[in-house]
């Protein structure tokens, strides 16, 4: 009795080792997923610095320096100084449309597909009445023939064609840069003529032709901030601070209408300085790849441990119920063969669609073990059901990798199941008088 169970004791434990074991190719294939991912966002950021990166319209913004007093102490005697300063007033617009149209395409790097695109964007708005009143009172003076209008834009290598301000209807060209980085670090700027003595509103215009890769994201500086975006992109993905108010997607594209107000976001219309940054309350979209295939492989190799540890268990029932001895190095030999069906599926999900190429893995794994174990065991039967068993289970973790939202419970749900049909199938077995026979090797 003593020798059966110290048999059978070894045989389990050599099992569970061998099934850890083969957990360490399966870290290594989880390694170069990263580093092939990595590879990929490398291609995307090659393509990105000739092309253009992932823009954001930020402003525009009416800037006016002024210079004020403020009370110093003098380090050579100790006594207090007047020394005049200068600071700026950042002016928001009371109202900003933006009229976007975007053209995409998609580019490759040897195996990798970035989406990069053209777009044209429409700039128009006013300013109210600025009224400087209450800041000319308290010794602030306004260099009034100094203002300019800047406008943010994330990667200045991606302008087609020179940018002109049309400003209360006089035609402005752009400079390059910003006149300062108070609110923004990188876009353009153009001198524009106000007055405090002018009653009528100022009103705005430009066209900008842009490149850019990914993602394209507006800011909502208008009291009033209206966006509406379109193309023929049929996979947008909306993100942001801002969802769409309206939106619609189908075969030919999309449509997207932002409306903002001020008062959903975190600053006011005005502010001297760099109090507040309005990057923070940008949206827009991502113009996101149907398939996403590293992401997939990631969450397949996730149930590496149920694959091999299940198949394990199944290959030690049939040693118990068909009185057939499986060697340890033809577990380890099955167990390989799962683990290479994760290669197989990362290598081949980047040259076609992610779905085609699990298929192909999977019933590559299914054939070749299946054959393996008709001619270790000679019993199509047993070829049979662990074919169909493997069959179930690539079903199965396909099916999680699909429903995103779903796949925790529908996996819990698949894995409680199996634990049940275990415990029913091996209900009746004594362990304590197993047939030494059954787990000689």
């Amino acid at each position: 009795m003593s020798k059966i169970k110290n048999n059978l004791y070894f045989k389990i434990g050599g099992i569970v080792l061998i099934a850890l074991l083969l957990l360490i190719p399966t870290g290594m294939i989880k390694s170069i997923i990263y580093e092939r991912e990595q590879t990929q966002r490398e291609a995307i950021d090659e393509v990105s610095e000739k092309w253009g990166g992932e823009q954001t319209l930020q402003g525009p913004v009416l800037t006016i320096p002024y210079t004020r007093y403020v009370k110093e102490i003098d380090k050579a005697n100790g006594k207090e100084k007047l020394v005049q300063i200068t600071e700026r007033l950042h002016v928001l617009p009371s109202k900003l449309n933006v009229q976007a149209s975007v053209n995409p395409d998609r580019r490759h790097r040897g195996v990798y597909e970035i989406v990069v695109y053209k777009s044209v964007l429409h700039v128009s708005g006013e300013f109210t009445k600025l009224d400087f009143k209450d800041l000319e009172s308290k010794g602030h003076t306004f260099k009034f023939n100094e203002a300019t209008l800047d406008a943010g834009i994330g990667d200045l290598r991606g302008i087609e064609k020179q940018i002109n301000l049309n400003w209360d209807g006089q035609k402005i060209g752009f400079n390059p840069g910003v006149s300062n980085q108070d609110v923004f670090y990188t876009g353009i700027n153009a001198k524009v003529a106000i007055s405090p003595s002018d009653d009528h509103l100022y009103r705005f215009s430009f066209d900008v032709e842009l490149n850019g890769s990914q993602q394209l994201f507006f800011t909502p500086v208008g009291k009033e901030t209206d966006v509406v975006l379109n193309s023929d992109w049929q996979t947008p993905k909306f993100t942001g601070s801002f969802l769409p108010d309206q939106h619609t997607t189908d075969k030919n594209g999309f449509k997207a209408h932002w409306n903002v107000l001020n008062l959903n976001r975190n600053y006011p219309q005005s502010w001297t300085g760099s109090s507040y940054k309005i990057y923070d309350s940008a949206f827009g979209v991502d113009l996101k790849i149907p398939v996403d295939n590293y992401q997939k492989s990631h969450r397949t190799i996730h149930y590496a441990l149920l694959f091999i540890g299940l198949t394990f268990l199944v290959f030690f029932f049939i040693e118990i119920f068909q009185s057939s001895g499986i060697h340890p190095i033809q577990y380890i030999l099955v167990g390989i063969a799962l683990v290479v069906f994760y290669t197989l599926l990362l290598s081949i999900s980047e040259h076609i669609r992610f779905n085609s190429a699990f298929l192909l893995s999977a019933l590559a794994t299914v054939i070749l073990i299946s054959t393996y174990v008709r001619a270790i065991l000679r019993s199509l039967k047993m070829s049979l059901f662990i074919a169909g068993l493997l069959s179930m289970l690539y079903i199965f973790i396909f099916v999680i990798i699909q429903l995103e939202d779903l796949a925790l419970l529908i996996g819990s749900i698949g894995v409680f199941i199996i634990l049940g049909l275990v415990m029913y199938f091996s209900r009746k077995i004594d362990w304590y008088n197993l047939n030494q026979n059954n787990l000689e090797a």
